[in-house]
């Protein structure tokens, strides 16, 4: 494959899974007619952002993967469309435990496997360690009918480790599906440079692991979070290909050149360069 096309939803979010389902799938269809491939979704899209507070009752919002609804209406849309899905939930295991997963489809509707976020926030108005079980899968790639995909989501954004493990087991993009905004009191002083930190440190996934990453977030106000949108894809270069709308629902088509991205790794071989021999460090703790 010299090319890969994404397609990332950027919506706002309504408050059941249901009429969440209804609203995300029309625009699953408007990626596909615009060219899309491998279609990504935003961080737990049928819900709200409910870890904004701690609320036993939420719970109830999760269903098991892949043997729920969602899972197998998306595996029906991703058939009928010719598309790979990536589709973010909130995921009951049994016995009370539970995930922030991504659900993976392939373009006849096969469902691949599942992500379930490795790393878990616990920050005022993202109360995620009350929630949810960090995963236990790694950090797998999927060899889909469009490409080889690696699967990341929101905190996993922000480690290293994480984007060099999935591009090892042979990512060509890294997916992040994310719910991230400013809060009120945080917005005026430190908007622009927390917007700044996390697009940044995405592109340096993108150079430094020689692959495109793509990152889907939603867009509107929860409670008082004000979500900022802006999705995008960065080529591994770390340029910006395309960015959505800070404050309104958008489909993004982007096309990704894996052709040149073999290109780049072939005149920046960071992969080859590694010294494994001296990262042993890596796997104990080195903050004393």
């Amino acid at each position: 494959m010299d090319t890969l096309t994404l397609g990332l939803i950027q919506l706002t979010a309504a408050p059941t899974p249901a009429e969440n389902l209804r609203k995300t799938i029309p625009r699953i269809e408007e990626a596909a007619a615009s060219g899309a491939k491998v279609v990504a979704l935003q961080e737990m899209f049928t819900t709200r952002y409910f870890c904004i507070h701690q609320d036993p009752a939420h719970f109830d919002l999760a269903e098991p993967i892949p043997d729920g609804a969602t899972t197998r209406e998306l595996q029906a849309a991703a058939k009928r469309l010719g598309v790979v899905i990536v589709a973010p939930f909130f995921e009951s295991r049994g016995s009370e435990v539970y995930h922030n997963t991504a659900a993976v489809i392939d373009a006849d509707g096969t469902y691949l496997g599942k992500y379930r976020k490795a790393h878990i926030p616990q920050d005022p108005a993202f109360e995620e360690k009350f929630y949810f079980t960090p995963g236990d899968l790694g950090f797998p790639v999927w060899k889909t009918a469009h490409g080889n995909i690696g699967v990341l989501i929101c905190w996993d954004q922000w480690f290293p480790e994480a984007a060099r493990l999935a591009n090892l087991a042979g990512a060509d993009v890294l997916i992040y599906p994310t719910a991230i905004g400013w809060l009120p009191a945080e917005k005026a002083a430190l908007g622009e440079a927390q917007h700044c930190a996390w697009e940044t440190v995405q592109r340096g996934h993108a150079v430094a692991n020689g692959c495109h990453v793509a990152a889907v977030n939603r867009v509107g106000v929860e409670g008082d979070t004000e979500f900022w949108g802006q999705s995008f894809v960065a080529n591994p270069y770390g340029q910006v290909l395309a960015r959505a709308s800070a404050e309104r629902e958008q489909v993004l088509v982007v096309e990704c050149d894996l052709a040149g991205q073999r290109e780049f790794r072939r005149i920046w071989p960071f992969l080859r360069d590694r010294r494994i021999d001296l990262y042993g460090g890596l796997s104990k703790c080195l903050l004393d």
